[in-house]
């Protein structure tokens, strides 16, 4: 029989911090066949990533391994000496990041950083280039040679995973971690990343630990998932099964948060109440216990072993009765957006770099407590369009933006007070948006300090309020971002943005690094704080099912133009424009993909006629060549020469 690519018996791992010791893994056993594709997915903090860490040996100085065995490829890695490591890691396992950016070397090229990795296992320089040329062209990369010259800041984010999962095979590895490798991707980047990893598995035989917290990325490429809670593994099985069947309660939880075609006036999503327990504070009985609907005395006294059930292996007192119709969630006010005039105007937007036209031309209104989805690939100009509405970027002249009627200054530093109190932004990274040596309280309380004539007293009241309303509770006022989960920091970081009453606040991918839990939660809270706030967004994020859920309008925005703009329900339901059809046929679980020709043009570099016509699928002549289609005053508006009839539909 062949050996496992990965066995974990009975690992426990913890990490040491101000001279305590806390594990974060409790006795996981998982295997992995050789060239399966395993799922390991739960909500951060459960160890996913430290499991893959303890896969390589390369956990941090202060981790440690407490018991249980780590093997690949039928080999003790606990048990090597420095060089052993070092030589495993050369030839049978690789590993592929969450950040690409990091992953890779901004000083070097990308032939050399793929080249190296040739050169360490023996091969000349000139036959390591020719190889990593090699393995560009299986990365489906147009024009490998100007790839090997470039550098990493000069490649898309998606270029970038290329060349890092490029990287990772070129030592045709017995194991492959992917550590979320899409979460920063678009979804038709998204897609063919995902493609292309199917295609390079079977082609190297190549066995992989896929983790991520997008339930329908797991679906679509593991053949079994393990679903971890608290560093313990509570069901495995097939993930066709698991996902549509689950036996544990927190399994259905989670699968049960997903937006799933809703939209906000169908209810809230469901959230998983309580937190994840801290390392140091695991309760007796099952970890699952204090967040669960169906625990009794039995769960909170006796841990439940991992037994077999028909396709899985659950470990639950009560596995037959986590299919069990849960409560829908209660029904949630929705206030429709005021007919009328707008809270935001903006009129013929456009952003020039030099010879780079970012946006062009973009006109759009914003209703009092409506949400516009921004839509598009990575480097269409979403946030370019954004930062101008904030002021950040200063318009090209022509270009105007207005606040309830009144024209306000294109850069941020002309404008008033009450201007920057009525435009907030959420960004994506709490991290980078927030400072880190501040406590919550100094961070959400500094806006209202800056409000004139509010009394000490209301200002402490209107923290407490705000506090409340984003379900933090007031024994994190006194903590620094470090000492938050990210769930935790952007619920601070939405407080802070509401701590001026703001008419209009843009939201920047606040979801995307979230697992499901987190995700629902966050969605919930901006749905109600628009509800009693009547505050409007402007929605950015290529997760399109977050965007159907939250918007009620979309527009889709190609190089800078918007190429569609309409009411949610149309904009999905279709006549699409083609590329908007494309965007909707990349979702996972959508059906046959569209494939689009090529790479995006540069925005130094615009097509003539159509921008989308170098890549669309649906080109019908010389006309999308030479001339420019209008987008026409109307309710759903589509910039595309095809007659309406003739558009797709989903």
């Amino acid at each position: 029989m062949t050996a496992p690519a990965l066995e974990l018996r009975d690992l426990s791992v913890g990490y040491r911090a101000r001279g305590a010791e806390a594990l974060v893994l409790h006795g996981l056993s998982l295997s992995i066949a050789p060239g399966e594709v395993y799922g390991l997915v739960g909500e951060s903090g459960c160890g996913k990533s430290t499991a893959a860490f303890a896969a390589l040996r390369a956990l941090p100085r202060n981790g440690f391994i407490r018991g249980g065995q780590v093997l690949v490829d039928g080999q003790d890695i606990t048990a090597l000496d420095p060089a052993g490591l070092r030589q495993l890691r050369q030839t049978k396992v690789s590993m592929v990041y969450q950040d690409p950016g990091r992953a890779l070397n901004p000083s070097l090229t990308v032939a050399r950083q793929i080249g190296e990795v040739y050169e360490v296992a023996g091969v000349g320089r000139s036959e390591a280039f020719s190889r990593a040329q090699a393995m560009l062209l299986k990365m489906r990369i147009a024009g490998p040679a100007r790839v090997m010259r470039a550098y990493p800041h000069q490649l898309s984010g998606g270029m970038q995973q290329r060349v890092v999962i490029a990287m990772a095979l070129a030592k045709n590895p017995a194991l492959l971690v992917l550590d979320e490798p899409t979460t920063g991707l678009d979804a038709t980047v998204e897609a063919e990343v995902l493609d292309l990893v199917q295609v390079l598995r079977h082609e190297f035989a190549t066995s992989i630990l896929f983790i991520s917290h997008n339930l329908a990325v797991i679906g679509r490429m593991c053949d079994r998932v393990g679903v971890l809670y608290a560093g313990r593994l509570v069901e495995e099985g097939a993930a066709a099964d698991l996902l549509s069947r689950p036996l544990h309660p927190y399994t259905a939880r989670l699968i049960q948060c997903l937006p799933s075609g809703k939209r906000k006036a169908d209810g809230r999503l469901e959230t998983i109440p309580g937190f994840l327990p801290a390392p140091d504070d695991m309760t007796p009985g099952c970890v699952f216990a204090p967040r669960c609907e169906f625990a009794d005395d039995r769960c909170r006294t006796i841990v439940p072993p991992l037994e077999t059930q028909p396709g899985h292996q659950v470990a639950c007192h009560h596995a037959d009765r986590a299919q069990c119709t849960i409560a829908p969630a209660p029904p949630r006010l929705v206030s429709a957006p005021i007919a009328g005039a707008p809270v935001l105007r903006a009129v013929g937007l456009s952003k020039t770099y030099g010879d780079v036209r970012a946006v062009r031309d973009v006109s759009l209104a914003l209703l009092p407590g409506e949400t516009l989805g921004l839509v598009g690939e990575s480097g269409s100009g979403k946030t370019t369009l954004a930062r101008m509405l904030l002021g950040l970027e200063a318009p090209d002249p022509g270009g105007v933006i207005e606040l309830d009627g009144r024209f306000v200054a294109g850069r941020a530093k002309s404008r008033t007070r009450a201007d920057h109190k009525a435009l907030q932004i959420v960004f994506q990274n709490p991290d980078s948006a927030l400072n880190r040596s501040h406590t919550v309280r100094r961070l959400i309380g500094r806006p209202l300090a800056r409000m004139a004539g509010l009394p000490r007293r209301q200002r402490a009241a209107r923290l407490l309020e705000l506090v409340g309303a984003v379900r933090l509770a007031e024994r994190y006022l006194p903590m620094r971002p470090r000492q938050l989960s990210g769930g935790l920091k952007q619920r601070v970081a939405i407080a802070r943005a509401f701590a001026g009453d703001p008419k209009v606040v843009i939201c920047d991918e606040p979801t995307s690094a979230l697992d499901v839990s987190v995700q629902a939660a966050i969605l919930n809270l901006l749905t109600d704080l628009q509800a009693s706030a009547r505050v409007s967004y402007v929605f950015i994020s290529h997760d399109l099912g977050v965007v159907r859920y939250l918007s009620d309008r979309i527009a889709v925005i190609y190089l800078g133009r918007i190429m569609e703009i309409g009411p949610v329900q149309a904009v999905f339901d279709g006549p699409h424009h083609p590329y908007t059809e494309a965007l909707l046929s990349a979702m996972p679980g959508a059906g046959a993909r569209i494939q689009l020709h090529g790479e995006m043009p540069s925005p130094a570099a615009l097509p003539s006629g159509c921008v989308f016509q170098t890549r669309c699928p649906r080109k019908i002549g010389a006309i999308c060549e030479t001339t420019e289609p209008e987008l026409a005053d109307e309710a759903h508006a589509i910039r595309c020469h095809l007659p309406r009839a003739e558009m797709g539909r989903a």
